[in-house]
């Protein structure tokens, strides 16, 4: 596990980090690798002055070239986006409007969750994707030419699934590819998966993708389907081995972890997302129900140091696009989970099933795995036994009656049944440390003039000497 709290000045300066730069796209290449005679059109037709070009990390070497390229051929400003607030895979709405941007030309791999503050438009990593090999390896999967297959795979082949189909569908009639689609006249992209092509139980999955974020994604909403793979970069395919069952009994025991908590931590991890406003009211309504205190957290990317500051909490529940939300908590003090896994844990109506939900906006009413609260009826006051604890533990605390116990500052709520639990807020514990953040002490402070810091890091200023 990480030490969050302490480390060495010295490991940290003498560190070296493993950085794989990618080499500076030809020039005669930039126009077709990024789309600029595309973007060009697409900010003339709409008459954008201000366009925020959002690259990941692995692109920014080209960056100020594709700048420099749509700015020579129309006449919008352009703005370079490179540190983004969340993931590189979702559109950085909230920097763009710091710069007043006009609309967002996203490049690389995208989640494509929708977004409704800025006009966007992606423009896809074209990867390489050998056909021959690929096919190959797919006839190797699925001998069988029989096989219902859906095909999947990242955005960054869309450009050659084409290709593919035609060199395997003679072969495979029941072999349906997902299509991307763009569509809206207000420019807002979005994938989309037609109901015929939706897996079943009895098809097979096939995914043109590393082993990453996105097939863990797929796997884990088909969990129901055999997947297999193939690799671009190293060219093999494989059937994906990864015991699916398990991975969800790991996610139920994190479900039975929320069950127990008392307080939770919303963590905002997009603030592009639609309707994620929506459902950080929907949970915070849900864990209110449930007798659970909860505390909004909105801090950029996440770390263990940043969350191991809260220790007053319980359990977070992440809000983030598909592609982020099943994080791995192994490293962190407190177990993260999806709104998914607590709507689980809180809402009655709602029981572990072989589905599993990523996107948040399915939740919601409307949604297509959405369920309602479960009514609450005075008395109505279910207990059952925590599989973690052993303890009896109320699923209904907003009926229980609340009595001041003999340590006066502390609450225990108290129903029929004489089940007892402890309802202390994290204000309880805060109140208890020693300190408890920076005091503002508004017009107690006598004002100064400003005058010269002190210089170095804060482990040695200069006029502290050696020790």
């Amino acid at each position: 596990m990480a030490d969050p709290f302490s480390s060495s000045s010295e490991t940290v300066i003498q560190r070296v980090v493993d950085v794989s730069l990618k080499e500076n796209t030809p020039a005669e290449k930039l126009v077709e690798l990024y789309q600029i005679t595309k973007t060009c059109a697409f900010i003339s037709e709409h008459h954008f002055g201000k366009v925020a070009l959002q690259f990941p990390d692995e692109l920014l070497v080209d960056s100020a070239a594709v700048a420099a390229e749509i700015e020579r051929n129309s006449r919008a400003k352009t703005f370079i986006l490179g540190d983004t607030s969340y993931g590189s895979c979702c559109v950085d709405e909230i920097a763009a409007e710091h710069v007043g941007a006009d609309c967002i030309v996203h490049y690389g791999n995208a989640c494509l969750s929708p977004s409704k503050r800025l006009p966007v438009m992606y423009v896809f990593e074209k990867r390489t994707l050998d056909m021959e090999k690929c096919a190959a390896s797919f006839r190797e999967l699925y001998a069988d030419t029989q096989t219902h297959i859906l095909l999947l795979y990242d955005v960054n082949y869309d450009h050659a699934i084409g290709d593919l189909l035609t060199l395997l569908s003679p072969e495979y009639p029941n072999l349906v590819a997902t299509e991307l689609v763009v569509e809206g006249e207000n420019c807002y992209s979005h994938a989309r998966i037609n109901k015929e092509t939706r897996p079943s139980e009895d098809d097979n999955s096939q995914t043109i993708c590393p082993e990453g974020a996105t097939l863990r994604n797929f796997m884990m909403t088909w969990n129901r389907c055999l997947f297999c793979s193939f690799d671009p970069a190293s060219m093999t395919g494989r059937v994906e081995s990864v015991n699916v069952n398990r991975a969800l009994m790991k996610r139920y025991y994190a479900i039975e972890r929320a069950k127990d908590a008392n307080v939770v931590g919303i963590l905002v991890g997009t603030l592009g997302v639609a309707d994620y406003l929506a459902i950080i009211q929907q949970l915070k309504e849900t864990l209110h129900r449930a007798g659970k205190k909860s505390y909004m957290f909105a801090m950029g990317k996440l770390n263990v140091p940043k969350l191991a500051n809260f220790l007053e909490i319980d359990i977070f529940v992440l809000i983030a696009c598909p592609e982020n939300s099943l994080l791995d908590s192994s490293m962190f003090y407190k177990p993260v989970v999806t709104p998914f896994e607590m709507e689980v844990a809180c809402n009655r109506k709602r029981e572990w099933s072989e589905e599993y939900v990523t996107d948040f906006r399915h939740l919601l009413p409307g949604g297509q795995s959405h369920v309602p609260m479960a009514d609450q009826q005075e008395g109505d006051d279910e207990t059952d036994v925590s599989l973690i604890t052993g303890a009896l533990r109320s699923r209904n605390l907003l009926s229980a009656e609340p009595v001041v116990s003999s340590f006066g500052s502390s609450v225990v709520l108290r129903n029929q049944t004489t089940t007892v639990a402890d309802a202390n807020s994290a204000a309880t514990f805060l109140a208890g440390r020693s300190w408890r953040g920076l005091e503002q002490k508004l017009g107690e402070t006598p004002v100064v003039k400003a005058v010269q810091g002190r210089r170095g890091i804060a482990i040695a200023y200069e006029d502290e000497g050696a020790s």
